[in-house]
C-alpha cells in the first residue's frame, strides 16, 4: 500500500509517483540510493526506514514509491561501492524528472526501457561521478 497522501481534486499524484526497485547490490550501496530519493522527494517510507539485510538464497528487491512533483532539496556526488541497477516505473514525465534528479548525486545511464501509453519502465545504471 501506498503511504503518499492523496491529493484531492486536479492535484492528484497520479502521473506523479515512481515505482523505484533495486536489487542485486550492496546493501550500503540500496542504503545510499534510496538515501538520495528520501532526501529529495516524498516518498512511501519512514525517514529512519532503511533497507536492511536479509538471509536466504533468492535476491532481496528493495522498493519504494517516490512523488517527484516537488523535490525537496538538490542531492550533490554520493559514493557508491559498485554500479548499481535501477528499475523505475511511472508516468514519462515523472521518470524522467527521477532521472534528471539522480544525476546530481550519481552518473546516470539509461540501459533498458518499455514504454506504454501512458507509463514507462526505464533500467538506470548508476555509477559514481
Amino acid at each position: 500500500m501506498n503511504s503518499i497522501p492523496e491529493r484531492n481534486g486536479d492535484d492528484s499524484t497520479s502521473g506523479q509517483e515512481v515505482l523505484v526497485s533495486l536489487s542485486r547490490c550492496a546493501l550500503a550501496d540500496a542504503r545510499s540510493v534510496f538515501g538520495v530519493l528520501g532526501r529529495a522527494f516524498a516518498s512511501d517510507r519512514d525517514a529512519d526506514d532503511e533497507p536492511g539485510a536479509t538471509s536466504g538464497p533468492r535476491p532481496t528487491v528493495w522498493v519504494t514509491t517516490v512523488d517527484v512533483s516537488e523535490p525537496k532539496a538538490a542531492v550533490g556526488p554520493v559514493t557508491l561501492t559498485a554500479p548499481v541497477t535501477v528499475d523505475a516505473q511511472g508516468g514519462y514525465w515523472a521518470v524522467d524528472r527521477l532521472r534528471d534528479h539522480l544525476t546530481g548525486a550519481f552518473t546516470v545511464r539509461v540501459v533498458g526501457t518499455a514504454a506504454g501509453d501512458q507509463e514507462q519502465e526505464v533500467r538506470l545504471r548508476l555509477e559514481n561521478r
